[in-house]
């Protein structure tokens, strides 16, 4: 940064902020810029847009010319995370009708530019932060106060980025993501609400459907534990209270060799997408801090040749399907921990 007169060039830092703070109408500033809305290289996402805003979306940079893609094929998983769809989830009554906005021929087909997709809010109800004292109480354990410590001023309505309808604009990248992994090596990512407070679930993850997991309201494929599950979900609502858990999450045909040794790990990547969703608290690759129970030889995947493809397996999978940072061709398997919802009915 450097002034310049007609004379003189001046670049000395303590210089330049002496001038600036005796200087008339100038004063010093703070410059503090809302980066940290982009995950990806090769494709990458941008999200955009606040919770009572007029619209929250996704700009996807990366996808391939000519893949065959439809609106439908990206509302289906929209229509899967829309709000208002069961009691135990968010009352907000949403359609999420996504608007591709750019990357798409009148035909279906992605051009390899830019991918605009658009979902406008519809029942954002600010009146129910700005009418009460939310204007001026931070409420605990949400981003009010961080954000005003960060920015010097927040969104009181919804809570703005730091709201869940940011994950919209992934959901939208996400399904997109889903049908070139699908095209590329049949890669199929699935994933389920694994255990709710202390109560766990019993999943095969070599065989659970999507169709298993959408068969109940909790999401979990195990019959038996999501009875119990929204027993415990209902009886802590009721009380207007929340109560949070693990989803687990499984890729299966990964090929071996994804992910890059030390900074650029697989499983680093996979957690730095995880645990910027809004509430997750905790990640896990594998068998992760129950691993720490066993021993070296107890947990060591064993390798074994496979008699029909003649690839290297493993006879168990408590890595996760990660290996030194590199997918081994096993399932990859992840946990991410949610903490209970911070909005409560109870005052506090």
């Amino acid at each position: 940064f450097y002034l310049t007169t007609s004379n003189m060039r001046l670049n000395n830092p303590l210089l330049l902020t002496i001038l600036l703070s005796t200087t008339t109408n100038v004063h010093p500033f703070t410059l503090t810029m809302g980066t940290g809305n982009t995950f990806g290289r090769t494709f990458r996402i941008s999200t955009w847009g606040e919770s009572h805003g007029g619209g929250v979306g996704v700009t996807l940079d990366g996808c391939p010319p000519r893949l065959p893609l439809t609106r439908d094929e990206i509302q289906v998983d929209l229509d899967r995370r829309r709000p208002g769809q069961s009691r135990i989830t968010t009352p907000r009554n949403e359609a999420d009708s996504v608007e591709i906005l750019s990357g798409i021929t009148p035909d279906d087909r992605t051009t390899g530019t830019p991918i605009a997709m658009l979902v406008r809010n519809k029942d954002q109800r600010s009146s129910d932060y700005l009418d009460n004292d939310m204007k001026v109480a931070y409420r605990p354990s949400h981003a009010d106060a961080t954000y005003d410590a960060k920015y010097g001023v927040r969104a009181v309505a919804g809570g703005g980025r730091s709201s869940a309808r940011e994950t919209i604009g992934r959901v939208a990248a996400g399904a997109v993501a889903r049908k070139i992994l699908s095209l590329y090596n049949g890669i199929e990512v699935l994933a389920y609400v694994s255990k709710v407070q202390d109560i766990g679930s019993n999943v095969n993850d070599d065989t659970f459907t999507m169709a298993d997991v959408d068969a109940n309201i909790v999401r979990c494929p195990d019959e038996a534990a999501a009875e119990l599950m929204l027993a415990r979900i209902d009886e802590i609502r009721k009380t207007g209270n929340s109560i949070g858990g693990v989803v687990t999450c499984v890729a299966r045909n990964v090929p071996a060799g994804w992910g890059s040794p030390v900074f650029d790990k697989l499983e680093a990547d996979l957690a730095k997408a995880c645990m910027s969703i809004p509430a997750a608290k905790g990640f896990e690759s594998g068998d992760g801090f129950e691993g720490t129970l066993l021993s070296g030889k107890d947990h060591n995947d064993e390798f074994y040749i496979d008699p029909v493809t003649g690839a290297t397996r493993t006879r168990t999978n408590r890595s996760g399907g990660i290996q030194g940072g590199i997918s081994n061709g096993e399932n990859i398997v992840i946990h991410v921990a949610f903490k209970p919802t911070s909005t409560i009915g109870q005052a506090q």
